[in-house]
């Protein structure tokens, strides 16, 4: 059996040009809630959002999820691990640090999360080296961070904090042990995912063009939507096939 992972941004949902400004199909809930019932809930989020929000763009559901890049998880129990104090103090000074640059450029987007700090330069494409730079020196200055860079933004994070980590850490768990991960994501930042994925046997999907990790490939949103649909049909065909005892 397989268990399920996978993005939120660019992957369930179309990318929007501010974080909050996502268009969220009304039906992705009930499809997802579908998908992780035939798969017995071995199905989780990996996202660089916080854990609430995913839980208000996918409401009712309460998945298993890992947020900020794996700097929070929420098990598929219902426990929130605790978030490193050190990683709650170090996105506070980075914010505070980066906050000039964006007082100085409206257009800029900072994202402060519990652990984690973003900025979105995708309304000023050509602050792109200016965002890194300021980024860069926010991050020298705490080194229990490191800089990740995606599409249009520039994220700063614990160092040993990943999707990859999160991956390998909710496969140590109930429902997802013993079975074969699978990892659908479209950005560097998933990279890691895939390679934890792959590393215990199962696959990474990449989602559009770019270099990656990934063995397999995945066109568009509306790909990933049919592909979630496409395993729970065949996860329900097998149940209904299954011998019964």
């Amino acid at each position: 059996m397989l268990a399920i992972f996978t993005d939120f941004d660019g992957t369930l949902v179309e990318i929007a040009e501010t974080p909050g400004g996502v268009d969220v199909p009304d039906t992705l809930a009930h499809r997802i809630e579908q998908t992780a019932r035939e798969f017995n809930s071995a199905f989780a989020v990996l996202t660089g959002r916080e854990i609430a929000e995913i839980d208000k763009f996918l409401s009712p559901l309460l998945l298993p999820i890992a947020g900020a890049h794996g700097t929070q998880r929420r098990r598929a129990d219902g426990v929130v691990e605790a978030i490193d104090p050190a990683s709650l103090a170090g996105a506070l000074e980075i914010a505070a640090a980066v906050a000039p640059l964006i007082d100085a450029h409206p257009e800029l987007i900072l994202e402060t999360k519990q652990g984690a700090v973003a900025i979105h330069y995708r309304q000023a494409p050509e602050l792109q080296d200016v965002v890194r730079q300021a980024m860069q020196q926010a991050v020298n200055d705490n080194p229990h961070f490191g800089l990740v860079p995606g599409k249009m933004v520039f994220e700063a994070r614990p160092r040993g904090a990943s999707k990859g980590d999160a991956l390998r850490a909710f496969m140590l768990e109930e429902p997802f042990i013993g079975r074969t991960p699978v990892f659908i994501g479209d950005d560097v930042t998933d990279e890691d995912g895939f390679i934890a994925a792959q590393d215990l046997g199962g696959i990474g999907i990449k989602l559009g063009d770019g270099d990656t990790a990934a063995r397999m490939r995945i066109a568009d949103v509306g790909s990933v939507h049919a592909l979630l649909q496409g395993l729970a049909d065949v996860a329900a065909r097998e149940h209904e096939f299954a011998p019964k005892h």
